[in-house]
Parts: structure tokens; C-alpha cells; sequence
């Protein structure tokens, strides 16, 4: 919260979010046994008669009077600042982190040298028509009280030294593997699905923790924390901030003749919105670029980048009345894991992200191909993801980081060769390619020769893995896992837990499509240009119109 603008001024009531914990104490001087309180003759004021000053005594009474009442307006204000505060977390609402089984949860990633962590937090906007005000918001009247869909997902990484942070949006209508979740109010069980499904659909399989789980599986990347806002939660924390600038290319009207569209209407050029306004701009599909939730996500992406640089740039919220505004939109519009259900704990995480410079934030997108009308994640995308696990800057202003070497041994003890079963895949495949005919068969009997005698080939079709990996199920058998990858010469971060397989198993990636030595591949800390990376400084991002909604 912000401080009071001169120490040792008594601030009226409303002011008391501006109180530190010192201006909450009297300043020397001031208070009872201080020098002005009279207790010696010497050293203060109150020992000293001033020219034309009044009868000692009668000066030490008025000041001690005086300390009294000023020791009673401070302990009245730091009250009231303290009930506030009291106020403010009652508003907080929190639910679980994360709904998945806890064998399926991402490591944590490692400390850096300096002892230093990323920070991964989860921004998830709910379509909820839970209330008769965000009925009226997100219109939909056949959907008031269904299942909430995550409409817009996005992972804020805050590199371990603070120095940048990235953004990755994956558009909602991404296809997906569900992972099993669990209800935490009534416990029902939402089993991890067979097929592929929206990952919008997450939200509403427990809560924002299966999103959080769902993200995870997809990713690799531990996650933090989740903040998920509704569209009354926007329009209030909009209109808390004062107006955040976007641009269009032309005039747009988002509406069609059947009624689709977020209604937003803006002239060509750069215009303040807020409030539903700013609802409308997030919202908005029909009208930008392609009419594709991609195009969203860029909006999206550009009206998060301009609230940044409009909070930081701007002296609108350093008077306590606009802070308590946004403190108290923010408290009611979002809910947070438990991690985050206090102001202080807010705050704390609000230091942390307000030490990366503007101009080392880079939005991005998934990286993604169509799949009729919606999309999935090409190779790129696990480039991205990659580089956000290793803490790598997406805007490339990195300095070169030493390569991570693999353990020597194994973390448990692990079977002799002969007694690990391996089951071996063939995922060569890639989208210009067919897989390499006989390759799981190869690689097994790779496997036999090096003392492996359980390994078998599985012939079925398996799905295209860019690189080899050996999956294992559950804890008990990652040391196993390691010895299979050590002795085919692959990387430690080939060896991945996952609850998709019910033993070791072995897929031949597209990264090994001949020979019997494995050769890693170079990997490449470049963001692909197929994340349409954005940086936060950039001032001249304007979206561009559909011309079929120009008006």
C-alpha cells in the first residue's frame, strides 16, 4: 500500500491504507516520555521557556494534552486502517491449487545459484452467467448456471531473478487430454478423459485447480499460484484503473446479423477503454484479424501490455482514494489459490512482479495447428514450454546459461537391466513424414543387447513424439526409467513421469528416426515466430479490423 506523503503527519481516517507500521507510532518527540512530554528539564522544548513563552508547567500540561490527544487520533486511525484490512481479506475468495492427482503434479523448478525460484502464475477468465450481472455481461441466457468455461488462459512466468517475465496465452477451443480431478466442495470425481476435449472444459471439472492440473500435464511447468476473474470482476477492475488505451486500424463494430459479437464498437485510431467496455475489448472474436479466438488472445495480449505501462507511467493511482478503489474491485473480482488469500501475501507478490522492467515482458501464444475449427499444439509449442521450464527469457536479452548435466546415479535404487520390463513405441512420425517402418522393434532389441531382456516392441500405432522420451507412471519406478535412458545415451530430461502409461515405456521420437546411437538435438532458446511474441514497451501495436466489421 502506498505511504503517507509527509511522516508524522496524523492522516484522517480514510487515509489509513497510506500508514506504515512507523507512521502508526508516535515520532519522537511527540509522544508520552519524550522530549516534549517535559520529564526532564533539559534537552526538549518543554524544559525551555521560549521568548514570550507562558508559565512552564502550564506549557508541559498543554503538550502533554497534546500528546494524549494525538496518541488517541493514531491508535483511533490505525484501528480503523486495521479493521479495513480486515475488510479487504473478507472479500478475498480462494480454492484449491490444484485438483489433479498429486503423483501427476510438475516438479518444482530448481533453485538457481543465488537460491532464487520462477514464480508461475495461472490467469484464468471465467465465462460464469452465474449472477444476473455477469448474465447481463456475457449474455448466453441458455447457459445461466451451467458449468463455467476457462476462456482465457494464461501463464505468467517471473524468471528466478526477476529480471523479465513471459506470458503464454493457449486459445480455449485447444484440444486436450483432461486430467482426473476432484471436486473440493463435494468430491466428485471428474476421471481423466479417454479423448480430447476444449481445454476451456477444465474449469468446469472442480474448479480453477483442474485448470491449473490440466496446464501442468500439458506443459511440464509447475505452477504457483491461479488468479480467475468473471466478467463483472473485468468491469469493475476496468473502471478501478481508469481507462487503459487500445488501437484499431479502422472503425469496428463486433455484431453480426445473427446476433454474434461482443458489441464492441471503436473508432479507427487509439481510444480509452473501461468498465464494459474494456469487457467488450477482451471479448471480442468477431471483428479482429481473422475472427478467430486467436486473434483474441493478440487483443487480449495488447490490452494487458497497455494496462501495464498505463499503472506504471502513471500518477492516477497514487492517491489512497484510487488505491482503496482498486484495492477493493480487485479483493471481490478475483478469486486466488490459498497461497494468495490474504492482502499481505497479495502485496508481497504485486513487489515481486513490479520489479520486472516493461520493456523484458513478452506476450506470446501456443504455437498451434487447426484441427477442423479448433487447434492443438505443434512442436513449437514444446519449444515454448521447454524455454519457460529452463527459465529461459522469451525476449532473447538472456545471457548464456551453463547446460544442466545429468546425475550420475539414479535418485533410488534401481532394478538390474534384466528386471526393468520396457515397452517400446514408435512415434518417428511428423507432419511431413510417416513414421520410420520397424523403429520400435530396432530400438527393443537395442535394449535386449545392452542386457534389457523384458524390452518388447508395440507395434500399434503410437502418437508422433518430436523427441525420445521414457515415460514411467508412478515414483517407484523413476530410477528404473533412468537406467533405461542412460543406456541408450539420452539426456535426463527424456525421463518423464506421466499417468498416461502403466509402466516403463520407451517412445522413439522423431529426434531418432535411424541408426542406434542417439544423437541429441541442439536445442534452440529461440521463441518461435509461430508465438506472435509481443514485448510490453512496444507503443505501436494497433489491432488490425476484419473490413466485414468496419463501419
Amino acid at each position: 500500500m502506498a505511504q503517507s506523503s509527509v511522516r508524522g503527519e496524523v492522516p484522517a481516517v480514510e487515509d489509513t491504507m497510506s500508514l506504515t507500521p512507523q507512521d502508526q507510532e508516535p515520532t519522537k518527540g511527540t509522544g508520552p516520555g519524550g522530549p516534549d512530554d517535559g520529564a526532564s528539564g533539559e534537552g526538549g522544548e518543554g524544559g525551555r521557556r521560549g521568548k514570550g513563552g507562558g508559565h512552564p508547567r502550564r506549557r508541559r500540561r498543554v503538550l502533554r494534552w497534546s500528546a494524549t490527544v494525538l496518541a488517541v487520533v493514531i491508535l483511533g486511525t490505525a484501528g480503523a486502517g486495521y479493521l479495513y484490512y480486515q475488510h479487504l481479506n473478507g472479500n478475498i475468495r480462494s480454492d484449491d491449487l490444484n485438483l489433479g492427482d498429486a503423483k501427476d503434479r510438475a516438479a518444482q523448478t530448481k533453485a538457481n545459484a543465488a537460491g532464487q525460484t520462477p514464480l508461475n502464475i495461472l490467469l484464468i477468465g471465467s465465462d460464469a452467467r452465474d449472477t444476473a450481472e455477469n448474465q447481463k455481461l456475457g449474455g448466453a441466457r441458455d447457459t445461466f448456471g451451467g458449468p463455467p468455461l476457462a476462456d482465457v488462459q494464461m501463464l505468467l512466468h517471473v524468471s528466478a531473478d526477476r529480471s523479465n517475465m513471459s506470458v503464454v496465452s493457449i486459445p480455449r477451443d485447444t484440444l486436450l487430454s483432461l486430467p482426473k480431478c476432484t471436486d473440493p466442495d463435494d468430491g466428485k470425481v471428474y476421471p481423466a478423459t479417454r479423448g480430447r476435449m476444449m481445454a476451456n472444459e477444465s474449469l468446469g471439472r472442480g474448479g480453477p485447480g483442474c485448470t491449473v492440473a490440466t496446464w501442468e500435464k500439458l506443459t511440464g511447468i509447475h505452477i504457483d499460484h491461479f488468479m480467475m476473474i468473471d466478467f463483472s470482476g473485468v468491469v469493475s477492475m476496468a473502471d478501478a484503473i481508469g481507462g487503459v488505451p487500445v488501437c484499431v486500424d479502422a472503425n469496428v463494430y463486433s455484431h453480426t446479423s445473427a446476433g454474434k459479437g461482443s458489441g464492441l464498437k471503436l473508432r479507427k485510431g487509439t481510444t480509452d477503454v473501461k468498465g464494459e467496455q474494456a469487457l467488450q475489448w477482451l471479448r471480442t472474436r468477431y471483428g479482429f484479424e481473422d475472427d478467430t479466438d486467436l486473434a483474441r488472445a493478440k487483443a487480449q495480449h495488447m490490452y494487458m501490455n497497455s494496462m501495464v505501462r498505463e499503472l506504471r507511467a502513471s500518477a492516477k493511482l497514487t492517491s489512497p482514494n484510487k488505491l482503496r478503489k482498486l484495492a477493493e474491485a480487485a479483493t471481490k473480482a478475483i478469486t486466488v489459490d490459498n497461497g494468495l488469500d490474504s492482502i499481505k501475501k497479495m502485496y508481497d507478490l504485486a513487489d515481486e512482479l513490479q520489479r520486472v522492467p516493461t520493456e523484458r515482458i513478452t506476450m506470446t501464444t501456443m504455437p498451434n495447428r487447426y484441427v477442423g475449427s479448433r487447434v492443438e499444439p505443434t512442436e513449437d509449442a514444446e519449444t515454448l514450454f521447454r524455454m519457460v521450464r529452463d527459465d529461459v527469457a522469451l525476449d532473447g536479452k538472456d545471457k548464456p546459461k551453463p547446460a544442466a548435466t545429468a546425475s550420475a546415479t539414479p535418485t533410488a535404487t534401481a532394478d538390474a537391466p534384466a528386471a526393468i520390463a520396457v515397452q517400446v513405441l514408435n512415434g518417428t512420425a511428423t507432419d511431413t513424414q510417416a513414421a520410420v517402418r520397424g523403429r520400435a522393434g530396432t530400438i527393443a532389441d537395442l535394449l535386449t543387447g545392452k542386457g534389457f531382456t523384458r524390452a518388447v516392441a508395440d507395434h500399434t500405432a503410437a502418437a508422433a513424439e518430436p523427441t525420445t522420451v521414457v515415460r514411467y507412471p508412478s515414483a517407484d519406478l523413476q530410477a528404473d526409467a533412468q537406467v533405461v535412458a542412460r543406456a541408450l545415451g539420452l539426456p535426463a530430461s527424456a525421463v518423464k513421469k506421466s499417468t498416461d502409461v502403466s509402466g516403463i515405456t520407451l517412445v522413439v521420437g522423431a529426434d531418432w528416426r535411424s541408426g542406434t546411437a542417439y544423437r541429441a538435438p541442439v536445442k534452440k532458446d529461440t521463441t518461435p515466430d509461430s508465438a506472435q511474441a509481443i514485448n510490453a514497451a512496444d507503443t505501436s501495436q494497433c489491432m488490425h479490423v476484419d473490413p466485414a466489421y468496419v463501419w
